[in-house]
């Protein structure tokens, strides 16, 4: 009993010290409130109780305009796919195989580690032929049979550029604006900004796929230093499709409820206190959990798929956890209004071998890619869905390593390279950028990582510019300060 007198004691001791540190306890205090109201006075009656971000007067806004498209999946290829091997085509590079690359098409630009150690630097046509197809005669690669089944519903930009060199700076650059870790995801932004249209799935859902290549670290659909509630949720394969979603054993639905009404109470607590914005987002993600309990076994049974749709994205997709099952994943969560899908898919970085990896690669997301675009194309849902299909960056027209008439590698390429877009807000059938005859330079129409970024946000209905969060004194964004619209892309 005595020891029992002693720890209720000590609590009181202790609460009674939290009281004291307490910032708007402090200031009540002191000079009868003189200091809150001086405090109030500088920074603005909303602010001084409040989170230092002014989010609902930001967000409140948003769309700035009238949107073209209300949800996005980005197809994302890890590892940086060959352009030379899938849209753009170089037939004058037939020719000049195993020449050395002149050193004016490459002007002492910089070269990886991997290559820089080479004596020689010889030219590698692609081994694989290309065709004209759909009513712009658009060249595609034969690898890609089922992409220039729907080369109509394309926009290819063949312009585009980063200044990252390697996989990292490169991928966490295309995810966040930023080469280094630490910034929000473009899913976190759009979560944030744009909130969500379904209040039982997540707004932002992250799927991988691929055994091989460049490691993927969460931070890629990390919410940075947005409210954690904005963070990617990663839908994996097997019985949990969410980590700790299901309720441990003997512990039922009512339980969970229970629990979670109670926790609701001690953060509402806790946050009348401190005004932690992060205490509201562990309440939002508590509560979305619960109702996830419900919505995710839903979405991810696919048993009620039809046998056709099953061959219209290929044998794959019958297998969890493939690319192929993961487009058609995407699909049911688009049909449940959520607003950001990511698919990242592993393999891409053939340094050396390209011709057989790459000729993989395209048969494991080649047809599920097309299926996918085919399959929102007849539900209607193609007309206000962004889908975006790309890289880190491209490869070199020389190769690393061995050079053969049958083998040969690419190294990393930031200069130039190819992605595509479709759907709600982007001219279809169309082509946009040019490169030189190595695709090693562009020609015509540059388009930089922060103009994608920018061009996807407008689609979105959201001016880049204005969409902004204060951190550590200073407001920033996807695009930091860079960034134009492509204006010429857009429907």
């Amino acid at each position: 009993m005595c020891n029992h007198k002693k720890v209720r004691s000590t609590n009181k001791d202790l609460q009674s010290v939290e009281k004291k540190m307490d910032r708007r306890h402090f200031l009540k205090k002191t000079s009868l409130g003189i200091g809150a109201f001086a405090l109030g006075s500088l920074l603005g009656a909303d602010k001084t109780f409040a989170s230092s971000n002014p989010v609902k007067s930001i967000t409140d806004s948003l769309p700035h305009f009238l949107p073209k498209a209300k949800r996005v999946v980005y197809l994302f290829q890890s590892g940086g796919p060959s352009q030379f091997e899938t849209f753009d085509y170089k037939p004058k590079l037939v020719d000049l195989f195993g020449k050395e690359l002149p050193t004016s098409v490459r002007n002492g630009q910089r070269l990886t580690a991997m290559s820089a150690q080479q004596s020689s630097l010889p030219i590698a046509p692609s081994k694989f032929k290309f065709k004209q197809y759909g009513k712009n005669d658009t060249w595609v690669s034969e690898l890609l049979p089922h992409t220039a089944e729907v080369v109509d519903d394309l926009c290819i930009i063949k312009s585009m550029y980063t200044e990252q060199i390697n996989h990292d700076p490169a991928i966490t650059f295309f995810q966040t604006g930023h080469q280094l870790p630490g910034r929000p995801s473009i899913g976190s932004w759009l979560s944030y900004g744009l909130g969500s249209d379904n209040q039982n799935l997540p707004s932002f859902i992250v799927l991988t796929s691929g055994n091989a290549g460049q490691p993927l670290y969460s931070r890629l659909w990390g919410n940075g230093f947005l409210p954690t509630q904005h963070q990617g949720v990663q839908f994996r394969t097997g019985k949990d499709p969410v980590l700790f979603l299901n309720n441990p054993e003997n512990y039922d639905h009512h339980d969970r409820s229970d629990m979670l009404g109670y926790l609701k109470e001690l953060n509402q607590i806790q946050n009348s206190t401190y005004g932690d914005q992060e205490i509201d987002a562990r309440i939002a993600q508590y509560e979305m959990a619960f109702r996830m309990q419900t919505s995710v076994p839903e979405v991810t049974d696919m048993s009620d798929e039809p046998e056709e749709v099953f061959d219209l994205y290929g044998k794959d997709s019958r297998i969890p956890g493939t690319y192929a099952a993961n487009c058609l994943m995407a699909r049911r969560l688009l049909e449940k209004d959520v607003k950001f899908i990511q698919l990242y898919h592993r393999g891409w970085d053939q340094h050396i071998g390209l011709p057989n990896g790459i000729k993989k690669q395209c048969l494991d997301t080649d047809q599920a890619t097309a299926g996918f675009l085919k399959d929102l194309k007849r539900r209607g849902l193609l007309e206000d869905t962004l889908v975006i299909w790309g890289g880190e960056f491209g490869r070199t027209v020389y190769s690393q390593g061995k050079l053969t008439q049958n083998d040969y590698g690419r190294d990393h390429h930031p200069k130039c390279f190819s992605m595509w877009m479709a759907g709600a807000g982007v001219k279809a059938g169309m082509s946009y950028g040019e490169t030189d005859d190595f695709s090693y330079n562009i020609t015509e129409d540059p388009v930089h990582v922060h103009d994608f970024h920018a061009t996807l946000m407008h689609i979105l209905g959201i001016d880049h510019e204005k969409l902004t969060f204060k951190h550590q004194g200073r407001r920033f964004r996807l695009t930091d300060v860079h960034g134009n619209v492509v204006k010429d892309i857009l429907s």
